[in-house]
């Protein structure tokens, strides 16, 4: 068996995973057509990826112009016998109803504060007021890659 098959990981381990960790880096193709990486939020959404971000960010102009973007999840940095992740090449789409970036907004919250706390109704309002500013990115993974050394037992 090859090792790429022996620490690849199954679609549950993959949910699993996207659940325990909290940043994506997201990759697009910027204005002079490098790579733009920057870290984002996320939540997961019938196995699609959503973060939000400003309108007018640069990474909403690279998209606009190519749909395509690769999304990274990893952990374990410290040793390479726990290295783990996840990458998913996407296309994407932009998402502006006012309704679902405040309902993407409230997701967000009860993901990333402690406890899963509901947020409180000033937090409800200052979404409802960014959202004109805001726009949900939906990362549709076309291909996937994922890893996880623990499988390995230890060794290389």
């Amino acid at each position: 068996m090859n090792r790429r098959a022996e620490i690849k990981m199954t679609p549950e381990e993959i949910g699993d995973f996207l659940e325990e960790e909290k940043v994506a880096i997201v990759s697009s193709f910027g204005p002079r057509g490098w790579p733009h990486s920057m870290p984002l939020w996320y939540l997961v959404r019938d196995g699609h990826i959503l973060a939000w971000t400003f309108r007018k960010s640069q990474k909403v102009k690279n998209l606009e112009r190519d749909p395509r973007a690769t999304v990274l999840v990893e952990a374990g940095y410290d040793q390479y016998g726990d290295l783990r992740g996840v990458m998913f090449e996407c296309e994407t789409v932009i998402h502006d109803d006012l309704d679902f970036v405040v309902e993407y907004a409230l997701g967000m919250t009860s993901r990333y504060l402690p406890g899963d706390s509901e947020p409180p109704p000033e937090a409800v309002e200052a979404y409802r007021a960014q959202a004109p500013k805001r726009v949900v990115i939906e990362f549709i993974p076309i291909h996937t890659i994922s890893w996880d050394h623990r499988k390995l037992g230890g060794g290389l």
